[in-house]
């Protein structure tokens, strides 16, 4: 094969890559538009809806661990179309689903198969760019961008789809994508050969009932009470699942997550500002959709076509500007100053009025979030993904997408305890409503100073003989 055509072959497998972290968390947004639909013809309670969300999130995070591992092993090429099977397995059932555990049942399959197509993705990207420092970074910077394209894509569709089609709907339009996938999958895509090892099931199921369990207590904690037994007694499950993980992994010689990798220079806290950040951007982008709807008024085509503006500055900042400002001040620079920038966008919006307007309350501050999560995403993710060994870029890979999933899930969990308890679950008293969503604004931007001062204190910059000083030369 020509050089020509194994470069134009490279970049329709990241095309392919970029389009699963697409599909992957646009299945997270899709459904927040379609969810009173599917309240009503499934018979959802109030509370038990954002479990619609948190199925698949909670699947998704607790599942990437083995997906990272299981890609290690067996090939990424192979884990990335199984990935793709199972999430059209799921979308199958949560499509065709006639009650609330069928529902249920089929986002955690779908969220399976994320689990398994975002490692595999990530370590497939690297197979093809990581051999040089700039590639990887415009590889990276596509990639990263589909993300909030695929979360905003999500609930620009799932609009258009619930107005015009019907709910289901938003679970099949995955049907036709995943068998693109699967049919381009072998002809773009190096294949890695299989290497031997064990799989550490046990590892897998304690640190997903773990995390399940953390964020089904903070979901549940302002109908019951926090100060409730019930409330503290599922926290502490989880922590003994979480702890009885750690251990499992300090034990076996083949484990899913070497707690050793942790030692490369920055990679936990990399891993930390990805935690961080997902949990104040989910909770802005759920409460901003129930804002626009439920406050302002919006049907589900105009609620979608509003975080359009939001998106399009994304994408630009993470494939035009992010790539060369990571060059010129390096990623500690980016992801403190990110942080602080997507801060004030959030404190910017907890203004927001019951009386407000789109123009006023929220187009001026979501373009202020969406230019700090541009600036901090990528140098985060690039981080996380190169600080470890090249054998172990599923792992670390894994990781990170845990990190920002875990991070979506308890963010979101622990902002909708606090909306509800400053008014946000009181439906059709707008200033009460406001309020709560506001105070959800205000907690979020609060996760994103923390996440800026942590990076600020953590993260370690390169020496200058370490820093890859031909490719700061070249701007």
């Amino acid at each position: 094969m020509s050089t020509q055509a194994s470069s134009t072959r490279r970049w329709w497998a990241l095309a392919l890559i970029a389009a699963a972290q697409f599909m992957v968390i646009m299945d997270t947004s899709i459904i927040g538009i379609a969810l009173p639909e599917m309240q009503t013809d499934l018979g959802f309670s109030q509370e038990n809806l954002t479990w619609v969300f948190n199925a698949y999130v909670i699947a998704f995070g607790g599942l990437l661990l083995l997906g990272g591992r299981l890609s290690d092993l067996w090939g990424a090429r192979r884990i990335f179309a199984t990935g793709w099977l199972v999430l059209l397995a799921g979308s199958i059932t949560a499509g065709a689903a006639g009650n609330v555990g069928t529902e249920l049942a089929g986002r955690a399959i779908q969220g399976a198969g994320a689990a398994l197509i975002a490692p595999s993705a990530l370590t497939l990207l690297m197979m093809l760019f990581g051999s040089t420092q700039q590639e990887l970074t415009k590889a990276l910077a596509v990639y990263g961008a589909a993300a909030p394209a695929g979360g905003t894509a999500g609930v620009f569709l799932g609009g258009v789809i619930t107005e015009y089609l019907s709910w289901p709907w938003v679970f099949y339009i995955n049907i036709p994508i995943a068998i693109i996938a699967l049919a381009a999958t072998p002809l773009l895509m190096p294949n890695a050969p299989a290497r031997s090892g064990s799989i550490d099931i046990l590892g897998a199921l304690t640190v997903t009932a773990g995390l399940a369990l953390a964020v089904y207590s903070i979901v549940r904690a302002p109908e019951v009470g926090w100060g409730s037994g019930q409330t503290w007694g599922y926290l502490a499950a989880s922590a003994v699942l979480l702890g009885v993980f750690v251990l499992i992994q300090s034990r076996r010689r083949e484990p899913l997550m070497r707690l050793g990798i942790f030692t490369a220079p920055n990679l936990a806290a990399a891993n930390v500002a990805q935690v961080l950040l997902g949990a104040a951007w989910i909770p802005m982008w759920f409460f901003l959709n129930l804002y626009l709807q439920q406050v302002l008024g919006y049907s589900a085509f105009p609620a979608g076509a509003a975080l359009l503006p939001m998106t399009t500055l994304i994408m630009l900042g993470m494939i035009v500007i992010a790539p060369r400002a990571m060059q010129r001040f390096g990623a500690k620079p980016m992801i403190v100053t990110g942080l602080i920038v997507l801060a004030a966008g959030l404190g910017w919006m907890a203004l927001v009025r019951p009386t407000g307007n789109f123009w006023v309350d929220v187009l001026p501050a979501s373009l202020v979030a969406a230019a700090g999560m541009s600036l901090a995403f990528i140098p985060s993710l690039g981080t996380a993904i190169s600080a470890a060994r090249p054998e172990e870029g599923g792992l670390a890979s894994g990781i990170v997408n845990v990190s920002y999933q875990v991070g979506s899930a308890l963010g979101l969990a622990t902002m909708t305890a606090v909306a509800a308890s400053f008014g946000a679950n009181q439906i059709g008293n707008l200033p009460e409503l406001t309020n709560g969503f506001s105070a959800a604004f205000l907690g979020a931007a609060v996760i994103a100073l923390a996440g800026a001062g942590v990076t600020a204190v953590s993260m370690r910059t390169p020496q200058p003989d370490t820093a890859p000083e031909p490719v700061l030369e070249q701007h």
